[in-house]
């Protein structure tokens, strides 16, 4: 297991892309369910209020940092993080490790419409990958036999769920023992992107940290509590863990 770096109370893995991939590929050998989640600064808020949630990332075998402010968190705090590990750029490798390494992919999440966009798509780009199947997220929780079921039977290596926090994360902690698929990825609205429905910001934006504002103007109403009061808490907390780590110098 690489090391991991405790930020805000949550264990966060040592890994860049290239890292992830490579303990991806290790997960998906050996067989060993394991589930992914990917951390920003408003998840890390969301973990300080819900308990189920943390316990639930607690225990997730790989732990990445989506969030560029999380990166830079973690290097004024002193136990710096090598890099961002975008969900999307994570889903974009996998599907090239799959179509290298004929593994089976499953897509679970985003609407029928979209999602069938971003299958047709991603079928365009890699011709010969195996696509196992896919489902839309909206389902109700009366429903998830079916789809666990389905996903099951379809025996895919590697289970992209693209639903939206938290509840991908109770799902997977519900049902993700039962579905045999060693890699299960949360990949939020990557499906989204992969169908050309939500644009990624600007290389610069990305590097500069400004994702999250490029977003935000993409969807104002659904994202400014989220952004704005979520990243305002998070400045807060390392606020006061920075100051905390100037005392304990002294």
């Amino acid at each position: 297991m690489p090391d991991r770096v405790s930020l805000l109370g949550c264990e966060i893995d040592a890994l860049d892309l290239e890292g992830t991939l490579t303990r991806c590929r290790e997960i998906i050998e050996s067989r060993v369910l394991t589930q992914q989640v990917s951390i920003n600064a408003a998840k890390l808020m969301a973990l300080r209020q819900d308990e189920r949630l943390r316990e639930i990332v607690a225990d997730c075998g790989l732990v990445n940092a989506d969030g560029q402010s999380v990166v830079w968190a973690s290097r004024l705090l002193g136990r710096p993080l090598p890099k961002r590990v975008a969900g999307i750029d994570l889903m974009y490798a996998l599907l090239d490790l799959a179509d290298r390494e004929n593994y089976r992919v499953y897509f679970l999440g985003a609407r029928q419409d979209v999602l069938e966009t971003a299958v047709a798509r991603t079928r365009a780009r890699h011709p010969k990958l195996a696509v196992a199947g896919f489902h839309n997220g909206y389902f109700d929780d009366a429903d998830s036999g079916t789809v666990c079921d389905e996903i099951r039977l379809s025996e895919p290596d590697i289970l992209f769920v693209a639903i939206s926090s938290p509840r991908k994360e109770y799902w997977l902690a519900e049902h993700g023992k039962t579905l045999g698929v060693p890699l299960m990825v949360g990949v939020g609205g990557a499906i989204d992107v992969v169908a050309g429905r939500t644009r990624r910001a600007p290389v610069w934006m990305q590097r500069a940290g400004l994702e999250w504002f490029f977003r935000f103007l993409q969807e104002p109403r659904r994202l400014a509590g989220r952004y704005f009061v979520t990243n305002t808490a998070f400045l807060w907390l390392v606020g006061i863990a920075l100051v905390r780590r100037a005392l304990g110098a002294k």
